[in-house]
């Protein structure tokens, strides 16, 4: 009977595993769980899209989940959300964010890779509509649509990436003077 590898988790680190996971055993039962709807993308690229440096949206996907699955012959599960995993039974617990639908998966083993939350200091306006975080390309069209729709005369990027959005060229396409 083949293995059952389940893993949560996309992007980098998941879909990563999910491969390596494949060329190491032609017969596994691989099944990659990712809350959105991209399993793989360029993320050090989502600044460079709300610059306009890249130009196409597309261009910062690496793959698609039909593309990883004919590839790899991996079960990918967009949109759903691992919520618990009982040990003991060795099963997860699994919802659809957008049916809802509620359903246990077993497993034989388990690869956890469900990436991070952007922290959110206890900072008066904090909850701001004009303060984003920026960690995969829904955060990144978020901050894109509201420098467009605002035209807005300077953004502040508390990170390293701030510096790419801070080129000559970003700084262009989106009208804006960029401060760290």
């Amino acid at each position: 009977m083949p293995t059952k590898l389940l893993i949560i988790g996309g992007v980098a680190g998941g879909a990563t595993a999910a491969a390596r996971a494949r060329r190491v055993d032609e017969h596994a039962e691989v099944i990659l769980f990712e809350r959105g709807e991209h399993i793989s993308f360029a993320n050090c690229g989502l600044p460079y899209y709300i610059g306009a440096v890249i130009e196409n949206r597309d261009d910062l996907l690496v793959t698609t989940p039909d593309a990883f699955k004919e590839r790899y012959r991996i079960d990918i599960r967009i949109f759903s959300e691992v919520i618990a995993i009982d040990r003991e039974t060795r099963e997860v617990e699994v919802v659809h964010l957008r049916t809802g639908e509620r359903y246990r998966e077993g497993y034989d083993k388990l690869i956890l890779s469900p990436g991070a939350e952007p922290l959110r200091p206890p900072l008066k306006g904090i909850d701001s509509d004009r303060i984003f975080h920026l960690r995969n390309i829904p955060d990144s069209d978020r901050i894109k649509a509201y420098l467009d729709d605002r035209k807005s005369a300077s953004a502040g990027l508390p990170n390293p990436a701030a510096r790419i959005c801070q080129s000559e060229p970003s700084e262009r396409a989106l009208t804006c003077k960029v401060v760290c």
